[in-house]
């Protein structure tokens, strides 16, 4: 089956819509997830429910995208299965997945997520710690009666957790200079941190759905290089994302000093010295000078075209494994979507 390019069409629609794939899989894992907490202490169900977004507030529930879901239930299907084959995969992954989030709002000390006051905040720190760690339980209970299952979701765990820490030992480290961060670390930080769940979550689907270890392994690499480009994403919204849509302070990761993709390829330019110089000067006035030496330096181009690289590079592995015309055009979708956080 030939297939266009995801990125080809990187920064355009196309092709199925990539929102009513994710709407479809939370639909059919709602009911599985809710049966999952609900055997939890009630007292932490009631966390969970909260951190999951499942609770109901004035403005209704605040749950996530699902995006992780969505690539667990595509997963079974690109394996020739019906979609309810990915549901194991996609509560574990959706479990995980939060238990990362009530755990790095506690480290970064980030007191608001999806709008509302952080787990911790709302229910104290201990709580909060107590809460992910059930989640975690809750998630390898979840794949606990294939171990080939319980294997591929605990090397992610692993990665994630070598990611997060790479991540937080960045800010500690100069801009420049040997001690400095390169492209290449922090492409491999982003890998394992945001890129192991993507990928685990279409292996274990793939898994689920009958795939043989080869394929799920193949679809594991797929949602690694998306999570390489999603994180990229991510950082040029950082920088010069509109704060109506993405809910982040104009230039917020600049004045917060993050090591972005778009900052460390413009370091090693001859913009480096002066824009190194204003990061490390900590002085919040000159972050739109040091956002346009980023983009005058090439920084943000550079994100963009290894962006590009990496979903090509998912792009050629999804073409290496046969599948079903109707959930390989929907990942390619969801892969575009995500890539441009429109999703």
């Amino acid at each position: 089956m030939t297939a266009r390019s995801t990125a080809d069409v990187l920064g355009r629609a196309s092709g199925p819509d990539a929102g009513r794939v994710v709407h479809r899989a939370r639909t059919l894992v709602a009911p599985a997830l809710a049966d999952a907490v609900a055997t939890l202490h009630p007292w932490v169900a009631g966390m969970a429910d909260y951190a999951l977004g499942r609770e109901d507030g004035p403005s209704g529930p605040r749950q996530g995208k699902g995006v992780r879901q969505a690539l667990a239930v595509l997963g079974a299907e690109l394996a020739g299965a019906p979609a309810s084959e990915g549901v194991p995969g996609a509560v574990a992954v959706e479990l995980v997945h939060t238990f990362s989030l009530v755990h790095d709002d506690i480290m970064d000390g980030d007191s608001m997520r999806r709008g509302r006051p952080a787990l911790w905040k709302e229910y104290g720190t201990g709580a909060a710690v107590l809460a992910g760690d059930a989640l975690f339980a809750l998630a390898v209970q979840t794949v606990g009666t294939a171990p080939a299952a319980v294997r591929r979701l605990s090397a992610a765990l692993g990665d994630l957790v070598h990611g997060q820490a790479d991540d937080l030992l960045f800010a500690h480290r100069p801009w420049t200079g040997p001690e400095g961060v390169t492209v290449e670390e922090y492409e491999r930080m982003a890998e394992r941190k945001t890129g192991a769940l993507l990928g685990c979550a279409l292996a274990l689907g793939a898994h689920f759905g009958g795939a043989d270890e080869e394929t799920a392994s193949v679809l594991d690499r797929t949602g690694r290089h998306l999570g390489v480009a999603f994180q990229i994403a991510d950082d040029l919204l950082g920088i010069w994302g509109d704060p109506r849509t993405t809910g982040k302070p104009v230039l917020g990761d600049l004045r917060q000093g993050k090591k972005t993709f778009p900052v460390l390829a413009a370091l090693g330019t001859p913009y480096g010295t002066e824009l190194s110089g204003l990061l490390a000067s900590g002085d919040e006035s000159g972050a739109q000078r040091a956002a346009d030496l980023v983009a005058e330096a090439g920084g943000r181009e550079a994100a963009l075209a290894d962006a590009r690289r990496h979903l090509a590079a998912a792009d050629t592995l999804l073409d290496s494994i046969p599948s079903a015309p109707r959930p390989d055009a929907e990942l390619r979708a969801l892969l575009v979507a995500l890539s441009r956080r429109s999703v």
